[in-house]
């Protein structure tokens, strides 16, 4: 393999970690129509759980699990508990929801200090720890683990949402809350439930990508921003639109490679390459919406 291929195979992984962190953020926006910059502290909680279950489990893999689990309680209980918080701002625009959320983030923030003010490096786990000779070069097991259980997340959210009955209520919801109530659903149970969700994706996407995207000061506000510029570009794009979960997942892979093989490729544009492709995505949108039927 060229040192190419393997930096596509990173982009894979950055994209993948991505898709998981901005499928949770789709669901909260799409579904609840909720800004929340609090999102890349989820994350941030989830890369220090992993950090905390290599550290006392001495590289054990039931450390990771028992990270995994407690991950999905701190979501559920985080996502209700954002849901509790900005439900009270329904109606008042995205501007209060982004302060309230944005203030939740900054006393994360605040209690993310005990472990330093410095980054601390997450191993994948000792079984995991090894490379795979893939031609003349060497490739990480953890990230082709990763890689294969990210994509499982996908084709499972991805089936979820398209053809189970709570992808059903959720894209009821989603088109038309007023009629969904009329109708039976009980809309509210849907949204929390949604964010519920988007919490445990954000949260355990941290614990599984720790070791490729680790904890760190400023790591929450980084994951956020390229979330939201992967379900900017995925909702600006023709495959699937605004809240879907296919064009988020194609946005996140781009964003990915983007990021990765920009650096190996042009080191000196690679940090204004990510903007030069949203503006692109975003100009040939606009352009698309005000050509004639």
């Amino acid at each position: 393999m060229t040192a190419y291929a393997v930096t596509a195979l990173d982009g894979l992984a950055f994209g993948l970690a991505l898709f998981v962190v901005a499928a949770g953020l789709t669901l909260i926006f799409g579904v609840m129509d909720v800004l929340n910059l609090a999102h890349g502290s989820l994350y941030l909680a989830g890369a220090y759980l992993a950090y905390l279950a290599y550290l006392f489990s001495h590289g054990s893999l039931v450390g990771l699990v028992v990270a995994l689990v407690v991950g999905v309680v701190v979501g559920v209980g985080g996502g209700a508990a954002l849901a509790a918080a900005v439900r009270p701002l329904t109606g008042y625009g995205h501007l209060h929801q982004a302060l309230a959320t944005l203030g939740i983030a900054y006393l994360a923030a605040d209690g993310y200090t005990v472990f330093g003010g410095a980054p601390v490096p997450v191993n994948p786990p000792n079984i995991l720890a090894g490379s795979l000779d893939l031609g003349r070069h060497g490739y990480p097991v953890y990230r082709l683990l990763f890689i294969a259980v990210a994509a499982a997340v996908a084709l499972a959210l991805h089936l979820a949402v398209a053809r189970s009955r709570y992808g059903v209520l959720l894209r009821a919801t989603v088109a038309d809350p007023g009629m969904a109530a009329a109708t039976g659903v009980n809309t509210r149970r849907v949204q929390t439930a949604a964010m519920a969700a988007g919490s445990v994706l954000a949260v355990t996407g941290g614990v599984l990508a720790a070791p490729l995207i680790g904890p760190a000061p400023g790591a929450d506000t980084t994951v956020l921003v390229l979330s939201l510029i992967v379900v900017v570009i995925g909702g600006a794009s023709s495959i699937g639109g605004a809240g879907s979960i296919t064009g988020t997942l194609a946005a996140a892979l781009l964003v990915g490679l983007v990021q990765t093989v920009g650096v190996l490729a042009a080191p000196t544009l690679a940090p204004f390459a990510l903007f030069a492709v949203l503006l692109t995505v975003l100009v040939s949108r606009s352009r698309t919406a005000v050509q004639p039927a």
